[in-house]
């Protein structure tokens, strides 16, 4: 156990009361709008490996056996059970341009999510886990189970990331996670996905692995820049800073123009990786963004 109650942690906040807050804001908001027991439809579809069958169309190319398939000369796809004691990890990105937005941030926005989804998580007993990550792994949290490994994980997204003071590379990331996730679990990969190129190469290969669901934390100032003058912009990344004049029409054209191409790419970049990418925006009602996620995810499945 940890004295949660006695951290002190950046913005006042300690652990005990952003999961006070979760728990009244979020998850008793998503017990009255979701009937049935919704928790389940956040797991996988499936952990434990049972038996192979005849593949159909609407089925997962991502459970289809390339090996039986080869031999037998038809696809095969292999079926799975769920396992009660579900391992879920939390891949964290907190590298600096996640600390972009207002009040809100990003970086705020991210602890709020990973704190409801692993609460409603941890409330069936399953096991949580998470690597820590900027541009280095920071911490691992080895999977365990209740509301104290909330409050550690919690503790984890209060306390200020060590600056890495270089340009994401999320491939790294997906490298960690290749190395620290052994049994078969459900994987989500929570960042604002702003990388070098070639990242989605190792999450395509976790995502051959373990079920995957990303989440991309975004905020509406990344993509429309407003009339403000002649301001400094600075990459919070490098450090490297440019006066510009935001009064310029043409200038925010192309900085609009920026911003969709880099929207574009990290829509492909998904695509070719095989993960189910969804949006969670600063200035979203979190309860509806999940709930979106609950929803596109049973369609999917169905």
């Amino acid at each position: 156990m940890i004295p949660a109650s006695n951290t002190t942690t950046r913005a006042g906040q300690t652990p005990e009361q952003v999961l006070d807050r979760v728990d009244f804001t979020v998850l008793r908001r998503l017990d009255g709008l979701l009937q049935g027991d919704y928790r389940s439809l956040i797991r996988g579809g499936g952990l434990d490996f049972t038996d192979l069958r005849n593949y159909q169309p609407q089925d997962d190319i991502r459970h289809i056996d390339w090996n039986v398939t080869a031999r037998m000369n038809t696809p095969f796809v292999r079926q799975y059970v769920e396992d009660r004691d579900l391992t879920a990890w939390f891949l964290l990105d907190r590298s600096a341009s996640m600390a972009f937005g207002g009040d809100p941030n990003k970086a705020q926005t991210l602890t709020d999510t990973v704190v409801a989804i692993a609460r409603l998580l941890a409330r069936d007993g399953n096991r949580i886990g998470a690597v820590l990550w900027n541009n280095r792994v920071q911490s691992v949290m080895e999977p365990r189970s209740g509301r104290n490994q909330v409050l550690r994980l919690a503790k984890h997204m209060l306390t200020p990331p060590t600056a890495a003071h270089a340009p994401t590379d999320l491939a790294s990331l997906g490298h960690a996670a290749l190395a620290s996730i052994r049994r078969r679990s459900l994987v989500f990969v929570i960042s604002d996905f702003v990388s070098e190129p070639s990242w989605e190469r190792p999450l395509a290969m976790l995502a051959r692995r373990h079920e995957v669901i990303a989440l991309r934390i975004v905020d509406p100032a990344e993509t429309t820049l407003p009339d403000a003058g002649v301001i400094v912009m600075q990459d919070s990344e490098t450090g490297e800073q440019l006066m510009v004049d935001t009064s310029d029409v043409n200038f925010r054209d192309r900085f609009a123009q920026a911003a969709l191409r880099r929207e574009q790419l990290i829509a492909d970049c998904a695509k070719r990786a095989q993960m189910d990418l969804h949006e969670i925006s600063t200035d979203d009602d979190l309860v509806r963004s999940i709930i979106s996620m609950i929803e596109a995810r049973t369609r999917r499945r169905r």
